[in-house]
């Protein structure tokens, strides 16, 4: 009633002279429901009812209270007179709204919400207002959410509240239709704020309160803020449009499978038993004991499963495929005294029947996973990489693969994704070592006779400063960075040793710490060794990630690192919470070739999961085709040497909710992901409408049959030679015999 009676007295005596406007700032929560149940969703009506509707109601739509709260609270709710419903109603000349600075979750009272959700979406309330309330012009009055009382200038999580809150206004606008026109961060700067006192803070300039003065100094946020304001929102920037064009003739077009279904059930041609049907009485087949046929070789027919693998690959036409070899099984004692000849040979048939269908085996010798690391037991049992054996063993394993496969591959990795997370750094510096003999193995005893590459494949997220504008976020990225990638890329790509930032905050921290990490080092023979062993840079690429150097959550800071992960919540995630960014990987390649110069870059692996029970995986096609975009600038923006890309993953069997086929009931089903990855391949990129069709010259397959007669050639030029004159002998005897006929007639 004293808000009715001051607007009616602004509006009958000064709006004439001042043309001014007034209304009621309403603070708001947002709900959800616990379930999609017609009951909830009545709570969840409720609840804002109580909240919001108490005032509003009355003052948008009729004057009095909401029908929820006057069934539920009865005689506890005053009653309006009609004189009072008429004067009440129609108020406000605006919606003013408060969202987030004085109801949040430890303010509103918890009957309030009726044991539904609470959220922050103001896109949704703003919505909610809009269609409740018959579209009224919407000005948000406060807005805001807290962060660390512990935050100082470097306020990245605000930022990307006060991003998103912005979003989200801008969405209801452009989207929905709501008819907001203006926006209020609260607060200007840090205060006390009420039960939490100073345990928090949500202003743009920060307040030391400790100081005399209380000296106001601006945040991040005001720099994100003031820069917003002058871009008047979020208008799109020329490097995040896609671009057109295409990638270069030979390109790579590859899936991931991390390993192959190997499926090595004897054929029933391999059986030397010899049956008899009884076709009277059990119908069934009747083994005769003692007779037997004689055995044959195996044959790669014999593996049933080979041929439907790689006609579902031959469906996608990718060029390349990609997987990892088991060592553990190969080499079940970690020596050569037990050969696993049989998966030996399924291996062999497998990539001899790639290259028969123009398909580019790539494989990998090692890959680490969950149990025992994917080692031998008896290696993964005394101590793993940990031990210097394990080198040699590798070593030893390497040789048998090159020997048995390096006629049909050409394309190798020694260790695909070690995962620096969880390597200690002698591990990780035996596995450098690992690599690095069996690439100098490979240099001088396959080489020159298969004629392949080899190299190894590093998992690479890009890493970002939370804050752009401030330079200690900028360092805790680089920092990052080296740690994740540098410290096993610096030695092989760059100057053979680890990297200079790495090894100098590990002298720091172990100077100022209890505990001591001890980064080994290389002899100079090492080194020696280990820089240069590489034919290209492969990486996998799945994610970005923010990082910044204020503590603001315990749970997500890395105190050995001093860094701390934050979430941009505008970023699209998937249902595993990875973000989608796809600039991320045109500034990792980047990264790449501005470290370690004009090197082949592969990107051997690149996907993302979505829900396995949607038919259309609308996410991964849009992850897919943003990301390879984003290559293609890589390539012809920034002229990074680019050879190929790899999708992961091949089927969802082998790599759940990653992959490009479905699995379901033994049944493999091609995913909208697949079909639009398979028409990026056949145009090769992006073309422009107006470009012509480039042909690019069909490459010549090897044939890995012929390996045996490429490496005998002397010896058979001596055969040709005695078969030729063979030939000439036999005319010669032909010729003077008939001669000789003749003239004795």
């Amino acid at each position: 009633q004293a808000h009715a009676k001051v607007w009616h007295l602004y509006n009958d005596h000064f709006r004439p002279t001042q043309r001014g406007k007034v209304s009621i700032a309403l603070s708001s929560h947002w709900i959800k429901p616990q379930n999609m149940t017609e009951k909830n969703i009545k709570e969840c009506q409720k609840s804002l009812d109580f909240v919001l509707g108490w005032f509003a109601k009355p003052i948008f739509i009729d004057g009095e209270y909401p029908e929820s709260m006057r069934s539920n609270l009865s005689s506890l709710l005053p009653e309006f007179s009609e004189v009072e419903k008429k004067y009440i109603k129609g108020t406000a000349d605006f919606f003013a709204l408060s969202f987030g600075a004085t109801l949040s979750f430890q303010l509103l009272d918890s009957h309030m919400k009726f044991q539904q959700l609470e959220s922050i979406s103001l896109r949704q309330l703003l919505y909610w207002i809009s269609s409740e309330y018959n579209n009224p012009k919407i000005f948000i009055v406060e807005n805001s959410w807290f962060v660390s009382g512990s935050t100082k200038r470097d306020d990245a999580k605000y930022i990307y509240y006060l991003k998103k809150f912005i979003m989200e206004t801008l969405k209801a606008i452009r989207y929905d239709g709501v008819n907001v026109f203006g926006y209020t961060v609260w607060s200007l700067l840090d205060g006390f704020e009420w039960h939490r006192g100073y345990s928090i803070r949500r202003g743009l300039f920060y307040v030391d309160f400790q100081s005399h003065d209380k000296k106001l100094m601006p945040k991040s946020s005001v720099l994100f803020y003031q820069k917003l304001i002058e871009k008047n929102g979020f208008p799109p920037l020329p490097e995040n449009q896609p671009t057109e064009g295409v990638f270069p003739c030979g390109f790579a077009w590859g899936v991931v499978d991390n390993y192959i279904q190997v499926d090595t059930t004897p054929s029933q041609f391999l059986d030397p038993n010899v049956y008899v049907w009884d076709v009277h009485q059990t119908k069934q087949l009747i083994k005769v004991n003692g007779v037997f046929t004689s055995k044959r070789k195996r044959h790669c027919v014999d593996f049933a499963a080979i041929r439907f693998q790689i006609s579902l690959l031959q469906e996608m036409h990718v060029t390349h495929f990609h997987f990892s070899l088991k060592w553990s099984l190969i080499l079940p004692l970690g020596n050569l005294s037990l050969i696993n000849h049989t998966l030996v040979h399924y291996y062999q048939c497998f990539v001899s029947e790639l290259l028969r269908v123009n398909i580019t085996p790539v494989v990998a010798l090692w890959q680490p996973m969950a149990e025992n690391q994917e080692l031998p037991v008896s290696l993964a049992k005394y101590g793993a990489w940990e031990n210097p054996e394990t080198v040699q063993a590798f070593v030893e394993y390497a040789k048998l693969c090159f020997t048995n496969l390096g006629d049909h591959v050409k394309f190798w990795i020694t260790m695909n994704e070690p995962s620096v997370k969880n390597l200690t750094y002698t591990a990780g510096h035996n596995l450098l070592k690992a690599h690095a003999k069996a690439w100098h193995l490979y240099d001088k005893e396959f080489r020159r006779s298969q004629k392949g590459k080899i190299s190894i494949a590093l998992q690479a997220d890009w890493v970002e400063p939370a804050c752009p504008f401030s330079k200690n976020d900028q360092e805790v990225a680089d920092r990052i960075l080296e740690f994740d990638i540098g410290w096993l890329a610096e030695p092989i790509f760059g100057n053979g040793d680890y990297p200079r930032m790495m090894r100098g905050w590990l002298h720091q921290r172990n100077s100022v710490d209890l505990y001591n990490f001890h980064l080994p080092y290389f002899s100079e023979e090492e080194k020696k060794l280990i820089q240069g062993s590489f034919d290209f840079f492969a990486l996998s690429h799945y994610t970005t990630t923010l990082v910044g150097w204020e503590k603001e959550d315990a749970l997500k800071y890395d105190h050995y690192l001093e860094v701390q992960m934050i979430n941009d919540i505008t970023w699209l995630h998937s249902p595993g919470r990875a973000a989608v960014v796809p600039w991320g990987l045109r500034k990792l390649l980047k990264w790449v070739k501005s470290k370690y110069g004009d090197v082949p870059v592969y990107i051997m692996a690149n996907g993302i999961d979505d829900d396995q029970n949607m038919v259309y995986d609308k996410l991964r096609v849009y992850y897919i085709q943003n990301y390879i975009n984003e290559a293609l600038k890589a390539y012809t923006l920034d002229n990074v040497n680019l050879q190929g890309y790899f999708v992961y993953s091949f089927n969802d069997k082998t790599a759940p909710k990653y992959g490009l086929y479905s699995y379901v009931a033994n049944q493999y089903e091609p995913k909208p992901s697949m079909k639009r990855y398979r028409e990026i391949i056949d145009k090769n990129g992006f073309p422009r409408p107006e470009t012509p069709d480039v042909l690019c010259p069909e490459e010549i397959v090897s044939c890995p049959e012929c390996h045996f007669f490429r490496t005998r050639k002397s010896l058979l030029a001596f055969i040709a030679f005695i078969f030729v004159a063979f030939i000439v002998t036999i005319f010669l005897i032909s010729y003077y015999s008939k001669r000789v006929e003749r003239r004795y007639k």
